[in-house]
């Protein structure tokens, strides 16, 4: 793994806890940028980075990163993927990947054309407890699988100038924690929704505060999702078959879930380690360019961007800058 020089684009909070992940998994970071040279200076000495760049088209410019973690606010995912992907760097981005699916189509089609490999830092896609969980689903232990609960609730301070509730920057819990409830829902589903039901209550700047959204794909499977940025409720996903149901309880690093089945025993699966959340992803990229393909996850991030973009359709909200 060491061969793999990783850069970070955008030394802010998760960054540093990507680095600690990095360092941990790959023993070393390369590069890292940030629009102030002294920022990049002060992440590098912190977590022993070879290189810094105060400009991150120079940091992208140089040949010697395999990799770039963009750890940037979303509405600026599109530009860095595609210029990392432009300098022939494969990128591993934090969720949401993008803000809608032209922006993913984009990048998936330059990613395809140059041979380079793109991931989501979508943490569900990676916890070893979800391939476990996925394993079950899709041995036939739980009969046929029929229904997908999840409910996010995080109670943002009200601040209308917060990134959260800003316009610009693509603000709202769709693509803040929607993208989480909506990861967890693909991930079990069988095939793409094709129905996409949804109401929503906007927040006085327009972005979307609290929503509900039913969806449901060929196979008769259904998801129904609530979010909500000005109240607390519980991080639950559920997975529901003819003969018993799964519940993962702060399901985006969750390292156990409990199956309840028909009979009304109970059985607690658990694997991983949430404080290893970070490590899975480095793990998991690092062998997607070894393979030289992220095509399982991909798919998934695509189906919800796909879902994201029509839901913010019926909501009639569009960002500026789109």
């Amino acid at each position: 793994m060491n061969n793999i020089k990783w850069a970070i684009l955008g030394p802010g909070n998760i960054a540093s806890e990507f680095a600690k992940a990095l360092c941990e998994v790959n023993g070393s970071i390369y590069a890292v940028g940030s629009r102030s040279l002294e920022k990049a200076n002060k992440f590098a000495s912190k977590f022993n980075v070879e290189k810094t760049y105060g400009n991150y088209d120079e940091m992208l410019r140089d040949d010697a990163i395999d990799v770039v973690y963009v750890s940037t606010p979303h509405c600026s995912h599109y530009e860095y993927i595609m210029k990392s992907l432009e300098n022939n760097k494969h990128v591993l981005c934090e969720k949401a990947i993008t803000v809608n699916r032209n922006q993913l189509n984009d990048i998936v089609e330059l990613a395809q054309k140059k041979g380079l490999v793109v991931a989501e830092a979508m943490t569900i896609y990676h916890m070893p407890l979800y391939k476990k969980l996925k394993e079950i689903v899709q041995s036939g232990k739980l009969g046929k699988l029929k229904m997908v609960q999840v409910s996010f609730g995080s109670c943002k301070e009200y601040d209308v100038k917060n990134r959260f509730f800003n316009m610009e920057l693509a603000g709202g819990a769709i693509l803040d924690i929607g993208t989480y409830a909506l990861s967890f829902t693909r991930y079990f589903l069988s095939s793409q929704p094709k129905e996409v039901l949804t109401t929503v209550k906007k927040f006085e700047t327009g972005v979307d505060e609290q929503s509900g959204i039913i969806l449901k794909n060929p196979d008769d499977e259904m998801a129904v999702i609530s979010l909500t940025m000005r109240a607390k409720m519980p991080k639950r996903g559920v997975v529901a078959g003819e003969l018993g149901f799964i519940t993962v309880d702060n399901f985006p690093r969750a390292d156990k879930a409990v199956i309840t089945y028909v009979d009304g025993i109970s059985e607690t699966i658990e694997t991983g380690y949430t404080s290893k959340a970070l490590n899975y992803e480095v793990e998991d990229m690092t062998r997607y360019i070894k393979n030289k393909s992220s095509r399982d996850t991909l798919k998934l991030s695509v189906d919800v961007m796909d879902i994201i973009s029509e839901v913010r359709t019926q909501w009639g909200i569009k960002y500026p800058f789109e």
